[in-house]
């Protein structure tokens, strides 16, 4: 009997136990209730960190056309090289990216035709020599009147002609790089040899060692990249605010994110068939930069410009395609209290950005503008 009015007891107290340790965990923390959501930060890690404030400032911002376009060079800059008379090719010594400079030998052609056009370049200078001797007799018989008027029109005709002719081979020979006087002191050849028309480097080579060559044939060519230029296509819409003079902001994209400086040079006067019409832009300074024939280009041209309040472009952190910023809210003793606010970015430039705020800001409200991707970025 007291056995049992013992488990009894027991039991009981086991009860009681386990619905205090119940009440306990179901009861609410008083301290969560009460947390600050803002981001504290101490003056010992505000200092470590190299944070630092700052407010809106006035600062221009740039009215611009965006438009895309190309690195080019001069037309005097550009040559295509052809053969003046068709050809076998006998040497191309030369291959992709060589430089080369004006007179430098890139290819020689051979054709059996060269070695004919020598011949009768030959025979009608021997002529000429006879011809010339037996007019000028003609005219001294002519003066005393002892010859025809027949006779002396044929001598005078046949001189004229091989006179012509002797002309015009001498200017086939000399566009084939022969020279007529190597040809009148006997010395026949059956290769010609073709020559840089300007100095630069080899872009292009269409032939390889036994090719025919007529003169259609596009050989080589050759570009001087010494001075390269933009080439921009603006829109119909746009192309009333471009004007000469006009700053360019260019850079390469599939290269590098570095923003170069150019100005509008030329404004076209004709539109595309695609409805553009071309800019032409020199660049600031073109030594020191390594931009290839071709290459395509983002660019802004600057039309007009305009202060604004803005913010560096330090100060905001894009998580998820979200723009934020850091408020200071307030400070209190040691630690500055900051609200994360967002912000839509308006436009860029040098460094600052102007933005719109989802919230009202009093003109001297104070922003985290160094250190703020050390608490915002992860």
């Amino acid at each position: 009997m007291i056995r049992n009015l013992y488990i009894i007891a027991l039991l009981g107290f086991i009860l009681v136990s386990c619905g205090e340790k119940t009440t306990d965990q179901t009861e609410p923390s008083s301290q969560t209730e009460g947390m600050d959501d803002r981001i504290q930060v101490t003056q010992a890690q505000f200092d470590q960190s190299k944070m630092s404030l700052g407010g809106l400032e006035e600062k221009s911002f740039p009215t611009v056309v965006t438009v895309n376009g190309m690195i080019d060079v001069p037309p005097e800059n550009r040559a295509v090289v052809n053969a003046s008379m068709g050809g076998y090719i006998k040497t191309t010594p030369l291959l992709i990216g060589d430089i080369v400079r004006k007179g430098q030998l890139l290819v020689t052609i051979e054709n059996p035709e060269f070695v004919a056009l020598q011949q009768q370049y030959m025979e009608v200078n021997e002529q000429l020599t006879y011809l010339k001797a037996e007019y000028d007799r003609q005219v001294t018989m002519r003066a005393e009147n002892i010859t025809s008027q027949k006779s002396f029109l044929k001598a005078e005709s046949e001189y004229k002609t091989a006179v012509a002719r002797h002309t015009g081979l001498d200017r086939q020979l000399r566009m084939i790089n022969i020279s007529p006087a190597s040809v009148r002191a006997g010395k026949i050849s059956s290769v010609v040899s073709i020559n840089a028309p300007i100095s630069g480097s080899i872009t292009k080579v269409n032939v390889s060692k036994g090719s025919y060559v007529s003169p259609a044939t596009e050989i080589l060519e050759i570009i001087d990249n010494d001075h390269i230029h933009l080439e921009l296509s603006v829109f119909e819409k746009d192309i009333l605010k471009v004007k000469k003079g006009q700053a360019i902001d260019f850079k390469i994209p599939e290269a590098s994110s570095a923003i170069y400086k150019a100005e509008v040079h030329l404004v076209g006067t004709s539109i595309e068939a695609n409805r553009t019409i071309k800019v032409h832009g020199h660049l600031e300074n073109e030594s020191g930069v390594n931009f290839l024939t071709g290459m395509f280009v983002d660019a802004s041209i600057v039309t007009n410009s305009a202060f604004a309040k803005a913010l560096p472009s330090s100060s905001i952190v894009t998580v998820d395609q979200i723009s934020y910023i850091l408020v200071l809210d307030e400070k209190q003793s040691d630690t500055y209290y900051f609200r994360q606010a967002e912000v839509e970015v308006v436009q860029e430039s040098e460094g600052f950005s102007l933005v719109q705020f989802n919230t009202d800001m009093a003109a001297d409200t104070q922003f985290l503008t160094k250190g703020v991707f050390n608490l915002l970025g992860d």
